[in-house]
C-alpha cells in the first residue's frame, strides 16, 4: 500500500510503499478514501525535516541537554550514533482519516464490514485504529465533509475547556482551519465570536457564518474588542494561533475582562506576564488535542471507555459531536475544501507546504472494492536458496534500529525480513540494512523454508508466545530479554523445547556475559566462590510508560534486571538457589524500579543487584563489583575495568562495550556452523525462574527456594 512519510535526516516528504496493517484486537482495519492535510501541524513537521542540524537543535533544547548527559555517560560516537539514528526514524503524517471498514478485530461490536468511519488514522491507503479512536458517519455527511472530523475536534475540546455560555463574547485569535470550526461552533453555542487573522480571505469566510471580523494589521486588536464589548473586554479568548512571538498572549490577556479566561489550542510563545494576568485574576489553560482519553494507553489502545455519567465528552465522543454538527448543517467545511488531490500527485500540497495559503488541502484514494491488502512487500529480488543463518527479524523498536542491526553488520547473516505492526518503521529498516522483505504479518517469517534464525525483539509480553511458535517451526531464536512474564510462560517455551526431537537453539540477550570486559573478569576470578555487587543506576521512567505494566512489560526487575542475574551466574558458574528482595518504600509495589536483590548460588557464592531509578545521569549508568581470594575487580559502565591485586592485569579500556556485536557475531556463527546455544538453557531458565522470584519474595517478605 501508499503511505505518506516524511524524513528528518533528509527533509523529504516520500509516498512509500509499505506493507498493509493486520487487523488486531480491538481495532478495525479500515480503507481509506479521504484523508486531511493539516497545513498547520504538517508544515511544522515538513518544515523542520527540512532544517538543519543548528536549527533542530534550537527547536528542540531541551533534547540537547539529553544528548549532553549521554555523552557523558556513554561517551561521544555512541551518542552520535543514536542521535542519527533518531533522526533516520520515518515519520508517517496525517490524523484526519475518512474511509470503510473492511474488517473488524476481536472484541470490537460497534462496527461492521461496509461501515463509513472517521478516525485519527494517517494519510495511508490502509489503517488499523483502535475502537475508541473511531466514529461512524451518519449518511448525509460526505467522506469529504467527515474528513473534518478529528481537526474539528480539537478545536471542540478547547471550547470544552473555556465552558462558554449564551451571549458570552468570545475571541479566536487565528482564523486557520482550527480557528475557522471553533468560530464556527462557538456561534452554534449562542455566543458572539470574534475572528482576528491578518488574512482578508479567511475573514470574509467567517464573517458569512456571523462571525466579527477583525485585521490586526488595520488597528489595534484590544481597542477593538474594548469597542465591541462596550469596554468590558472578552469573556473568553482561545487561540487557535501558531507563531512564536509572546505578543499573541499578551494581546489576549488585555483584551479580556476581569476574571477572564484563555484557552490555548495552538503553539505560541508563553513568556507570560505576571501583572496581566494578576490584575485580571485570569484563568489560562492549554488544551490537549482531541479530549480526555488522549495519551491514555487504556482508553485509546485497549478500548476501555470512560463511563459517560462521570465523562461526558471523550475523544470518540467529541468526534461524533462533530460528526452530528455538520450532519445538523451548524458546522460548514464544504466552503474550508481549497483543493481535493488524488494521494499519488501528493507533491501538489507538500512541495511548497511552507508558502501555501489553502485552507484545507484533502488526499484522495484509489475507489477499489474487495481490495486485498498486502501484508508482504519484496523490497528487492534475493535468493536464499541453501544459504545458512538468514534471519527474520519480528520487531522494528528502538532496539532493533539502535543496538540490533548496528550490531548484526558484517556478521555473514542473509537479510530476509523484518515485520512491524505498522509496516512504516519496518520497511523503513529493511531498506537501510539490505533486507529483502517488511511484513506486517511475523508467520511469514515463521513459515518461510529459507529463515532459520528469528530475532524477536517485540514488547515483553508477546516474547514467550512467538519464541514457542519458532521453536515449534522448527527455527533457531533469539529473543530480547525477558524470555517470559510468568512461569506459566516459560512453562509453555520449555515444554516445546522438549518436543523438539533436535530442538534448535535459543538464546536470550543477556549481552553483557559477551562484553570483552565480563569475558576479561571471568578470566581471572578463577573458580572459587566469589562474592559480586552489579548496581544499575536505571534511570527514571514515567510511570504511564508499558514496561511498568506488569502484563506487558513485566516491570524493570523483570525485564531489565535479569541482565545482572545472568552476569553474575555467567561469574560465579553456578546456579540460584535463593533470591530475596528488597524495595524502597513502605509498601512498595511489585513494578517497584528501586530495589537490592540478594542471590544465593549453589557453590557458595553470592550476588547482590541494586537496580535504582533515583540516581544521576552524571554518574555511571552501570558498575559491577567482582570480590575473589583477596582482589577485586570493578567494571564501570563497560568501558574501564579495573583489576586490584590480579598478576598481570591492572586495567582494561574501550568504548562503551556492552557485548551486543560479539553476541550477534557468535549467534550468526553458531547458527551457520551447527553449533550449540550460545547460553547454556538451564541458565537461561534459571535466571529467568530467579527473576520471577524476586517479585515473589517482595510480595511474600521471605526468601524464596528456586526448584
Amino acid at each position: 500500500m501508499k503511505q505518506i512519510i516524511q524524513s528528518f535526516k533528509t527533509g523529504e516528504t516520500i509516498l512509500e510503499e509499505i506493507p498493509a496493517p493486520q487487523i488486531r484486537r480491538g481495532s478495525v482495519l479500515i480503507q481509506t478514501s479521504r484523508s486531511l492535510v493539516s497545513l498547520g501541524t504538517e508544515r511544522m513537521l515538513v518544515e523542520f525535516g527540512k532544517s538543519n542540524l543548528i536549527s533542530k537543535a534550537r527547536q528542540q533544547p531541551d533534547k540537547v541537554k539529553q544528548v549532553l548527559d549521554k555523552i557523558k555517560t556513554e561517551g561521544l560516537m555512541p551518542t552520535l550514533e543514536a542521535v542519527f539514528n533518531k533522526l533516520g526514524e520515518p515519520l508517517p503524517l496525517g490524523y484526519c482519516n475518512v474511509g470503510k471498514v473492511i474488517a473488524v478485530g476481536e472484541g470490537v461490536s460497534e462496527f461492521s464490514v461496509g461501515d463509513r468511519v472517521a478516525s485519527n488514522g494517517q494519510h495511508a491507503e490502509f489503517v488499523c485504529i483502535p475502537k475508541n479512536l473511531v466514529a461512524q458517519i451518519p449518511n448525509n455527511v460526505t467522506d469529504e465533509e467527515a474528513a473534518f472530523t478529528v481537526i474539528g475536534s480539537i478545536g471542540l475540546q478547547g471550547i470544552r475547556l473555556l465552558k462558554p455560555t449564551l451571549g458570552e463574547t468570545i475571541v479566536v485569535v487565528g482564523l486557520g482551519l482550527i480557528g475557522l470550526l471553533t468560530a464556527q461552533l462557538l456561534v452554534a453555542n449562542g455566543c458572539r465570536v470574534i475572528g482576528v487573522d491578518i488574512d482578508e480571505e479567511k475573514l470574509k469566510l467567517s464573517e458569512q457564518w456571523g462571525i466579527i471580523p477583525f485585521n490586526p494589521k488595520g488597528g489595534d486588536s484590544v481597542k477593538f474588542v474594548e469597542s465591541v464589548t462596550g469596554g468590558i473586554g472578552a469573556d473568553g479568548v482561545v487561540i487557535t494561533a501558531s507563531a512564536k512571538t509572546d505578543e499573541i498572549i499578551s494581546q489576549a490577556a488585555k483584551m479580556s475582562r476581569k476574571r477572564g479566561r484563555i484557552i490555548l489550542v495552538g503553539v505560541i510563545g508563553l513568556n507570560l506576564s505576571r501583572a496581566e494576568f494578576y490584575e485580571k485574576e485570569l484563568s489560562f489553560q492549554v488544551s490537549c488535542s482531541y479530549g480526555p482519553g488522549r495519551y491514555d494507553e487504556d482508553y485509546e489502545q485497549r478500548g476501555i471507555d470512560y463511563p459517560l455519567p462521570f465523562v461526558r465528552w471523550t475523544e470518540k465522543r467529541n468526534f461524533e459531536a462533530i460528526l452530528q454538527s455538520i450532519s445538523s448543517g451548524k458546522l460548514h467545511v464544504k466552503e474550508l475544501i481549497t483543493e481535493v488531490v488524488p494521494i499519488e500527485d501528493y507533491k501538489n500540497i507538500y512541495g511548497d507546504i511552507g508558502s501555501r495559503r489553502s485552507i484545507a488541502s484533502l488526499l484522495k484514494y484509489p475507489e477499489q472494492d474487495n481490495l486485498t491488502p498486502a501484508e508482504t512487500i519484496v523490497l528487492k529480488d534475493t535468493s536464499f536458496n541453501g544459504s545458512k543463518g538468514v534471519i527474520g527479524v519480528i520487531g522494528a523498536g528502538n532496539f532493533t534500529k539502535m543496538t540490533m542491526l548496528p550490531a548484526l553488520k558484517n556478521s555473514g547473516a542473509g537479510y530476509k525480513y523484518v515485520a512491524s505492526a505498522g509496516g512504516v518503521s519496518g520497511t523503513s529498516l529493511a531498506s537501510k540494512y539490505g533486507f529483502s522483505h517488511s511484513t506486517t504479518n511475523y508467520h511469514e517469517i515463521l513459515n518461510d523454508k529459507d529463515v532459520d534464525l528469528v530475532l524477536i525483539t517485540t514488547r515483553h509480553n508477546k516474547h514467550a508466545l512467538m519464541t514457542a511458535e519458532t521453536l515449534a517451526a522448527g527455527k533457531h531464536a533469539f529473543v530480547e530479554k525477558p524470555l517470559a512474564l510468568n512461569n506459566a510462560e516459560l512453562d509453555t517455551i520449555v515444554e516445546q523445547y522438549n518436543k523438539q526431537a533436535n530442538p534448535p537453539t535459543l538464546t536470550v540477550g543477556f549481552n553483557r556475559r559477551f562484553s570483552p570486559h565480563s569475558v576479561k573478569v571471568k578470566s581471572i576470578i578463577g573458580s572459587a566462590p566469589i562474592n559480586v555487587i552489579a548496581t544499575m543506576n536505571a534511570g527514571f521512567i514515567p510511570d504511564n510508560v508499558w514496561v511498568h505494566d506488569m502484563n506487558v512489560g513485566g516491570g524493570r526487575i523483570i525485564g531489565e534486571a535479569c541482565h545482572f542475574i545472568d552476569l553474575i551466574t555467567y561469574f560465579t558458574g553456578s546456579t540460584v538457589v535463593a533470591v530475596c528482595m528488597n524495595a524502597m518504600g513502605v509498601n512498595p509495589e511489585e513494578n517497584t524500579d528501586n530495589a537490592s536483590i540478594l542471590l544465593k548460588y549453589e557453590n557458595g557464592s553470592t550476588g547482590v543487584i541494586n537496580y535504582f531509578s533515583n540516581g544521576s545521569k552524571a554518574y555511571s549508568k552501570e558498575r559491577i563489583e567482582v570480590y575473589s581470594q583477596e582482589r577485586t575487580a570493578i567494571i564501570d559502565n563497560f568501558r574501564v575495568t579495573t583489576g586490584y591485586g590480579f598478576k598481570g592485569f591492572s586495567k582494561l579500556k574501550t568504548s562503551l562495550d556492552k557485548g551486543h556485536k560479539d553476541q550477534f557475531q557468535q549467534l550468526i556463527a553458531s547458527v551457520k556452523n551447527g553449533g550449540a546455544s550460545l547460553i547454556p538453557l538451564k541458565d537461561i531458565i534459571n535466571t529467568t525462574k530467579a527473576s520471577f522470584a524476586a517479585i515473589e519474595s517482595l510480595k511474600t517478605q521471605s526468601w524464596v527456594n528456586i526448584k
